[in-house]
């Protein structure tokens, strides 16, 4: 199997509350430090009841202060939401804290509603996403080497050369990526729809950098592995009534598993959600791996960062244990 990554919204799940939440993120981490996942993500989400990443530069420095080698970073950080040279200088001072352990993905979606993204946005003089490519390019050049006359630098920041990623779910993020050279993650644990049509894009019309002279391509997937094929699928109604409430428009903490989804949906919702939840392994450990080796062949990624929305935090470590058991099988 590819490398594995993990993919954490800090998941604030019914019943419980965001202390709670970010205690379990970073217990998540400790466990997948030792069962030898590349990398630990956090994707930055607001005004959401059921996610505690927000504040997403805050949670990796205390993941990465909690752990000792597993790569921490964004996954993403919505870039539209905030001037560069602070995200360079976030960024860079994770990095001067935890060397050659942060990476940082890059998004352009608000990653909220837009009442909440005006909130976010208000400090700012442009509020247009179309200047993403500018703004990834200016915070770039505040992590590289300094340049001479240089007016503005990111103290901690510069010199730092923090790893890059381009996110999307879309075919715009497949061709930035190439086009600058830098590795790219699909987000398509939500969003599958372009999964292959934007890495075939983004392989095809690569233009190879110095630190990155090949393409590289992360592939997000949610997998729910359990000790049998059956409780996989009990365990999987969390995830797919979260979805169901997205397409309600009905937004809350994950929900508790239920026996089965008859009768919580009708069939265009049914149909809805299982279109949204298309790169999901569900199961017991041989469906896991075969669903899994079946996206991998059919995308070509390099490496698969997984998302594992499940309710009851011990059921969720053993999720991501199993899998771990698979990748080094």
């Amino acid at each position: 199997m590819v490398p594995l990554s993990i993919l954490d919204l800090a998941p604030i799940v019914e019943g419980s509350d965001a202390a709670s939440a970010l205690r379990h993120s970073l217990d998540l981490a400790r466990h997948a430090e030792a069962w030898g996942y590349r990398r630990f993500w956090l994707a930055e989400h607001h005004n959401m009841e059921g996610v505690a990443s927000s504040a997403t530069a805050v949670l990796i420095a205390h993941i990465a202060g909690g752990t000792q080698t597993i790569r921490v970073g964004s996954g993403g950080v919505m870039l539209p939401n905030h001037a560069p040279l602070v995200i360079a200088e976030q960024f860079g001072t994770l990095a001067t804290l935890f060397p050659e352990r942060i990476d940082l993905g890059l998004g352009r979606a608000p990653g909220t509603d837009q009442l909440t993204a005006r909130a976010l946005r208000r400090h700012l003089n442009s509020n247009d996403e179309d200047d993403f490519p500018r703004d990834v390019v200016e915070l770039m050049g505040y992590l590289d080497a300094p340049q001479p006359g240089m007016p503005v630098r990111a103290i901690p920041g510069v010199g730092t050369r923090v790893p890059v990623w381009i996110l999307g779910s879309s075919l715009y993020g497949a061709q930035l990526a190439a086009y600058l050279g830098l590795p790219f993650a699909f987000a398509s644990h939500f969003a599958p729809d372009m999964l292959e049509q934007a890495m075939a894009i983004y392989r095809d019309t690569f233009r190879p950098s110095a630190r990155w002279p090949e393409p590289h391509a992360m592939v997000g997937v949610n997998v729910i592995a359990a000790d049998s094929d059956a409780e996989g699928a009990r365990l999987l109604t969390s995830l797919q009534q979260r979805f169901l409430g997205m397409r309600r428009g009905v937004r809350g903490p994950l929900p508790r598993p239920v026996p089965s989804m008859d009768g919580l949906w009708n069939e265009a919702e049914r149909f809805g959600v299982e279109r949204m939840l298309a790169a999901t392994a569900c199961g017991g450990a041989a469906k896991v791996r075969r669903e899994l080796d079946a996206i991998v062949a059919r995308t070509g990624a390099h490496e698969l960062i997984v998302a594992t929305a499940i309710h009851d935090h011990a059921a969720r470590l053993r999720s991501y244990e199993i899998l771990a058991g698979l990748a080094a099988a």
